[in-house]
C-alpha cells in the first residue's frame, strides 16, 4: 500500500511537518506493510511559507524589522525560483507569537513589519512575492504594510495619522505620492486561509478582533476604522475593498493590498498544492491520510484537509482524516470527501493537555489505523 501523508498544522501544537512525522511514527509501529511519502501542507496559515521554501529548495534571508508593537526583531523570508520570487509569512513579523496575553490589542497593533519585509524583498529585485497571511496579531486593514511602502494616511488637516488602527476613523485622504513604485511592477499574490469579507458580522473586526484581544467596544472601533478605510479607498481608486473575496484575511490586509497594490488574493491551499507539485505525489498513491486540529463543516470552506481530499476524490482515492476535534454526529457534507474521520483523543482531558499531547495522540491513533488497514 502506498500512503501519502499530508496533514495541515495543528494550531498551537504541531507544525504540519511535525504532524506528518507523528503519523508516520505511528504507522511504522503497526503491522501494516506500506510505502509512504510525507507531504505536509499549508493553506496560507502559520508555517506555509516555510513549507514552500523547503519544498522549492529555496534559501532564507535574515532581516531586522518591527513587531506588532514596534519593537525591533530578527526574522526571515525566503527566495525561490533562482531568487526571482520572495516567499513572506506575515506572522513572521506581525504575528500573535510576539505578544503576551496582556499585550494583545488590535487597536494598537500594526502590520508595519510585514511591509518592511516586502521592502527588503524588493531590494533583492524579485519579480514576484507570495505572502502567507495567517496568524497575524493585527486588524489594521493592512495600513501598517502600506505605510512601510511609503503610503500616508491623512486627516482633514492633511496631517499623517498615527500608526494605530483606532486612529483610522479620522481618515480623509490616502497619499500615494511616496509609494515605493517597485511594488507595482511586482506580481503580489496573497495566500488566504479564510473566506471572510472585510466588513459586517462575518468580517475582519467581528470575527478576528476578539481572537486578537479586542473587547466589544474595541470591535466597534475596528469596524468603524475599516469602514472608513474602505470608503476613502473606493472614492480615490474606484476599488471596493468591501466586496473583495477573502478581503477579511489578516484583519482586512488582503482587501487593502488588492485595492492599493493590485495584489491577487487566492485560495491558499489550492495555490500551495499547485506550486509544490502535490498532484504528482497523489498520482503515485493508494491512500491519502490528512489531519488538522479541528475538522468540521468550516473545513469545507477551503482549509488544507479539504484541498487535498477534494483532489484525491477526483482520482477516486480513499481519504482518512485525523483530528483533535470532529463533529459528534455523522456529517454528510464531510463524508463526501473523508471516508473515515477519526478523533485522536483517548480520554477526557482539558484543552491545554490535549494540545500538549497532540503528537502522542496522533501516533497512537495512527498505529491503530495501520493495524486496522493490515487486517482489512
Amino acid at each position: 500500500m502506498r500512503i501519502l501523508i499530508a496533514p495541515n498544522a495543528f494550531k498551537n501544537s504541531l507544525s504540519a511537518s511535525d504532524a506528518a512525522e507523528a503519523i508516520l511514527k505511528g504507522l511504522k509501529k503497526s503491522r501494516l506493510d506500506f510505502q509512504h511519502e510525507c507531504f505536509p501542507i499549508g493553506d496560507g496559515g502559520n508555517g506555509t511559507a516555510d513549507l514552500i521554501i523547503d519544498r522549492k529548495k529555496g534559501k532564507r534571508v535574515e532581516v531586522q524589522v518591527h513587531d506588532p508593537l514596534g519593537r525591533c526583531i530578527t526574522t526571515n523570508f525566503g527566495l525561490i525560483d533562482e531568487g526571482s520570487t520572495a516567499v513572506i509569512e506575515m506572522a513572521a513579523a506581525s504575528g500573535l507569537q510576539f505578544l503576551t496575553q496582556d499585550e494583545l490589542n488590535p487597536l494598537r497593533a500594526s502590520s508595519f513589519g510585514t511591509g518592511e519585509m516586502i521592502r527588503f524583498a524588493l531590494d533583492k529585485a524579485v519579480h514576484k512575492i507570495i505572502l502567507g497571511m495567517g496568524g497575524s496579531a493585527t486588524v489594521d486593514g493592512g495600513a501598517g504594510i502600506l505605510r512601510a511602502l511609503g503610503i500616508r494616511f491623512l486627516n482633514a488637516n492633511h496631517e499623517a495619522l498615527p500608526d494605530r488602527p483606532e486612529n483610522m476613523q479620522d481618515l480623509t485622504e490616502i497619499d500615494l505620492s511616496g509609494m515605493d513604485k517597485r511594488i507595482l511592477d511586482c506580481d503580489l499574490t496573497i495566500l488566504c486561509d479564510v473566506g471572510n469579507p472585510l466588513l459586517g458580522e462575518h468580517g475582519a473586526a467581528a470575527i478576528f478582533g476578539p481572537q486578537k484581544g479586542a473587547t466589544k467596544k474595541g470591535v466597534k472601533k475596528l469596524e468603524a476604522s475599516l469602514s472608513k478605510l474602505s470608503e476613502v479607498t473606493l472614492y480615490q481608486t474606484g476599488r471596493d475593498m468591501a466586496s473583495v473575496k477573502f478581503g477579511g484575511t489578516a484583519g482586512g490586509a488582503a482587501a487593502a493590498l488588492y485595492a492599493l497594490l493590485n495584489a491577487k488574493a487566492v485560495n491558499g491551499i489550492d495555490h500551495f498544492l499547485q506550486m509544490t507539485g502535490f498532484d504528482e505525489a497523489l498520482a503515485k498513491t493508494d491512500l491519502l491520510i490528512t489531519a488538522e486540529g479541528s475538522i468540521d463543516e468550516q473545513t469545507l470552506q477551503g482549509k488544507g484537509p479539504f484541498g487535498v481530499a477534494s483532489r484525491a476524490k477526483k482520482r477516486g482515492l480513499p481519504v482518512i482524516a485525523l483530528a483533535g476535534k470532529v463533529p459528534l454526529k455523522v456529517n454528510k457534507a464531510l463524508s463526501k470527501y473523508f471516508d473515515v474521520l477519526l478523533a485522536i483523543g483517548n480520554e477526557p482531558v482539558d484543552l491545554p493537555t490535549a494540545i500538549r499531547t497532540t503528537a502522542d495522540n496522533l501516533s497512537r491513533t495512527s498505529t491503530v489505523l495501520g493495524n486496522l488497514l493490515a487486517i482489512s
